[in-house]
């Protein structure tokens, strides 16, 4: 392939743009967050790292290079306009009333957020439910870590069990897996986000007992049951999934008809439908604006450009790795996860895992027979790789696009979120003790 064959003459030096990128999206908060939270400032960053990465490979390797770049533009279009139509069809549907705050209504919204993670996507379901979350906590004043384990549970864990649940898992059904596949990781899935449930409760319980008696007065008066507002957005976000659902045949369907991105207009129409015939009540009551959804588009497109010539060189020598067991793809595949974007390191560790056990695509992965030499059958590899690429992007900000959604919404709303390196700390203290257990019971 002429991308294993670019990854191999790439020079290392070209990873130094993509590790920039990424420490600029740390550090740039803390030490200029004024200046860097303009959308200009996000851009002129995010052209600063990925125009000099494209122009170098467009001149240096010419038709290798544009094979690279349009690659990559595609996949980010795919998946900006995912995000963009889930966020666009969620933001008008508004869950009205007022949730008390209390640990057992937080665990059961995240529990549930979990669950519908799978039928609308980490971004749909959290679009969803991030503003009652917010709603039922905004008279408490601990409520920071309610919105770190929203990121964990909602926007990551969650989405393992099925294709529409997480970007990487959705490739790698367009790639030859099956759609149902993926339900063979409900014990996976069950152990994790049953263990963070259980740390959150006692945490919030913790916080809750020491908020003051006003607030918890104030939250009481202000209880009000939920109710949806925006059912049309559900038939909307329904044909999403519809489109996801239906992949290969639309892009059948677009080569037949020479139309590039057939799902992504099906989806761009559907987002329009919501903002033209959607009621405004509930646009209006969730507060909804592009912000954060243009944010996340100037951002992951400074990511994907500079981290290009970083994912060539992976795909290329990914197989001079030296990964024979699945705890290794699981942790590999988490921490390429935790910055780069999951569903790239997905493929990438998927690549890596196909040249060891001899298959030719990533349906191939879903076999249960034992690999000659091997203790393993390639389905442990595969069901290691997709548990690393999903669990492992709420490690930072970065890791998953909704992350990041979340996050600027929070702030929009007065909550002070932990900055890069504090929610990664925060992160590690909960999930690493439970990514530890998940290698345990199923990866060694």
């Amino acid at each position: 392939m002429e991308s294993t064959a670019l990854g191999h003459d790439i020079s290392l030096w070209l990873v130094l743009p993509f590790v920039g990128m990424l420490l600029s999206v740390a550090l740039l908060p803390l030490v200029a967050g004024d200046w860097f939270g303009r959308h200009r400032s996000q851009a002129l960053v995010a052209a600063a790292f990925g125009v000099p990465v494209i122009v170098y490979l467009l001149v240096v390797y010419r038709g290798r290079g544009l094979e690279a770049v349009m690659t990559t533009a595609a996949d980010y279009v795919s998946f900006i306009v995912l995000l963009a139509a889930l966020f666009t069809i969620a933001g008008g549907i508004y869950v009205s009333g007022n949730l008390l705050g209390t640990p057992r209504s937080n665990v059961t919204l995240l529990l549930v957020g979990a669950v519908l993670a799978n039928f609308v996507g980490t971004t749909g379901a959290a679009m969803i439910l991030v503003r009652p979350v917010l709603r039922a906590n905004s008279e408490r004043t601990r409520r920071v870590h309610v919105v770190v384990f929203l990121i964990i549970v909602v926007c990551n864990l969650g989405g393992l069990l099925t294709p529409l649940g997480d970007p990487p898992l959705f490739l790698g059904f367009l790639d030859g897996v099956s759609f149902w596949w993926t339900l063979r990781l409900l014990p996976q899935w069950a152990l994790a986000v049953g263990l963070v449930l259980a740390a959150f409760f006692f945490l919030d319980r913790y916080h809750y007992r020491r908020e003051p008696a006003a607030a918890l007065a104030l939250d009481e008066a202000d209880y009000v049951p939920l109710r949806v507002v925006g059912k049309l957005n559900i038939a909307l976000l329904a044909g999403v999934v519809a489109c996801v659902l239906v992949s290969p045949q639309l892009a059948a369907l677009g080569g037949a008809l020479h139309v590039p991105f057939v799902r992504e207009l099906l989806m761009v129409g559907l987002a329009f439908l919501s903002l033209r015939y959607g009621t405004q009540r509930a646009r209006h009551a969730n507060h909804f604006a592009w912000r954060p959804m243009i944010e996340v588009g100037i951002v992951f497109a400074g990511i994907f450009a500079s981290m290009l010539p970083t994912l060539a060189i992976l795909r290329a020598r990914g197989p001079e790795l030296g990964l024979t067991s699945p705890w290794q793809y699981y942790w590999v595949t988490g921490a390429l996860s935790s910055f780069l974007d999951n569903a790239p390191s997905y493929l990438t560790l998927g690549a890596a895992a196909q040249g060891y056990v001899g298959v030719s695509d990533m349906g191939g992965l879903m076999s249960t027979q034992v690999v000659a030499g091997t203790s393993w059958s390639p389905a442990a590899f595969l069901a290691a790789i997709s548990c690393g690429a999903v669990m492992m992007g709420a490690n930072s900000y970065i890791g998953n696009a909704p992350n990041f959604m979340v996050r600027s919404i929070a702030e929009h709303h007065g909550v002070a979120m932990p900055h890069f390196f504090a929610y990664m700390g925060y992160a590690a203290l909960v999930l690493l003790p439970v990514f530890a257990l998940v290698t345990v019971v199923f990866f060694v």
